[in-house]
């Protein structure tokens, strides 16, 4: 099948260096001002093997059977602005944090009943660029998780992407394919956000500890309430079990000036919250902490 990816960072590059390990066609998509700075093989450093390969690069999204968006959800607007070929994409299987991406992408793709070109789905693992097509897989496993709408046309492949390590499943239940996700992600991301430490270091001080595991129950709550199926005992045994020296991409993001996700994340939960007239208190600490934290380091990122 032919794939393109938009978004050539830490996930992009690993979906893409996956991809055309198992033999599929891939194209990277890039600004137009650094097309000529991208190699033809890209590396992909990961514990499941270190490899090389060859993909394609391009300006703008080509016409493909799976558009993987790969992006941060701050760049979705934009994104969006320069896909101008909608017709000519079979699929959309986007890898963004967050929930409310599917509804906007849903009103782009899915303008006529019975579309249903949006296949959500979520990845988990720490990816990131470490240069222009190299790429780093850090953790010792990574999860890739797809509604189930996606299983005729991605079942071959899935299979194929098992074989080389990943664990692929397809999910029936959106609300649970989705939660499961936000339920680990968001609490780890905003208290190793906010403290500026690793899982371990987080998991050992009796200060934050505590802020982990509260956020992570008033998460599960939330998402018992949409209709997930997750369990703040399951999520915690996880976390206890992670990698101690992993960080969050939103960690790595406001310690290097960029925004963070933190309204995709972060917000995502207290909106949900507030459907269900549900309280966040420690969620929207962690929150005011990273807001306080961003807005510290914006000149200094200005100056440079």
């Amino acid at each position: 099948m032919r794939h393109a990816i938009l978004g050539a960072g830490g996930v992009g590059g690993f979906i893409a260096a996956c991809l055309a390990r198992v033999g599929e066609n891939v194209t990277l998509v890039v600004r137009a001002e650094t097309l000529a700075a991208h190699p033809l093989e890209i590396q992909l450093e990961s514990p499941l093997g270190n490899w090389s390969v060859d993909v394609d690069w391009a300006a703008s999204v080509p016409p493909c059977d799976v558009l993987w968006l790969t992006i941060k959800a701050t760049q979705l607007d934009s994104a969006l602005s320069s896909i101008t070929n909608v017709e000519s994409i079979r699929a959309v299987v986007p890898l963004l944090n967050g929930l409310d991406h599917l509804q906007v992408l849903r009103s782009r793709f899915e303008t006529t009943p019975g579309a249903d070109r949006i296949i959500p789905a979520t990845i988990a693992g720490e990816f990131e660029r470490a240069s222009v097509g190299h790429f780093i897989h850090r953790t010792p496993f990574a999860v890739l998780n797809i509604s189930s709408r996606g299983r005729e046309l991605l079942r071959s492949v899935s299979d194929q992407l098992r074989m080389i390590g990943l664990t692929c499943n397809f999910f029936d239940d959106e609300p649970t394919l989705m939660w499961s996700k936000l339920v680990f992600l968001g609490p780890l991301a905003l208290t190793t956000t906010a403290f500026d430490r690793t899982v371990g270091e987080v998991m050992a001080d009796p200060r934050t500890w505590p802020q982990l595991e509260g956020c992570i129950r008033e998460a599960c709550a939330i998402g018992q309430a949409e209709g997930a199926k997750v369990d703040a005992a399951a999520v915690l045994k996880i976390i206890k079990n992670a990698p101690p020296g992993m960080r969050s991409s939103m960690q790595k993001d406001v310690s290097h000036g960029r925004a963070p996700e933190l309204d995709a994340i972060g917000g995502a939960i207290v909106r949900a919250a507030e459907r269900h007239g549900l309280s966040t208190p420690i969620t929207k600490q962690l929150i005011a902490r990273i807001e306080v934290q961003t807005e510290r380091q914006a000149p200094a990122s200005h100056a440079r």
